[in-house]
């Protein structure tokens, strides 16, 4: 399960993830030299991975639908959600609308090329999260 893509339901909208970022780009036919947003269940587990600066801590542990970008690392920290249920086991993702890039979200293709398709029927192309880039004193609205 954990380098499969899956087809799911997220947080924003219906998406591809995986922990194998190039399953990712082989389904939405994208250069892999684009960095994904990195899903995680926890703070704790981002950890693992980035030291949010001191300022904007409680920034990102009451942020709803909104990925952020420290240096070179974006992530999303996801909770309260349906798609808990399988960040919690995975602890991580990495997570993109599933479609290809820069086309409109097609359910055909979507489950064509998920190897594990996992969604509720209101399957849907939705709104993406606001990204901010934080550094030590400051923050940028990238989208």
């Amino acid at each position: 399960m954990r380098d499969s893509l899956i087809l799911t339901d997220t947080d924003t909208t219906t998406g591809f993830v995986s922990q194998d970022s190039q399953k990712i780009d082989q389904a939405k036919k994208r250069p892999p030299y684009k960095h994904y947003i990195r899903a995680v269940n926890s703070l704790k587990t981002l950890k693992e991975f980035t030291r949010v600066p001191n300022l904007h801590k409680n920034r990102v542990r009451r942020a709803k639908k909104s990925s952020f970008i420290i240096k070179s690392n974006s992530f999303r920290v996801i909770k309260g959600t349906k798609h808990n249920l399988l960040l919690d086991r995975l602890k991580w993702v990495y997570s993109s609308s599933a479609n290809l890039s820069g086309e409109p979200f097609d359910r055909g293709y979507a489950e064509s090329v998920a190897d594990i398709v996992i969604f509720e029927p209101d399957i849907r192309a939705s709104n993406p999260s606001k990204i901010y880039r934080l550094n030590g004193r400051n923050i940028k609205k990238v989208r």
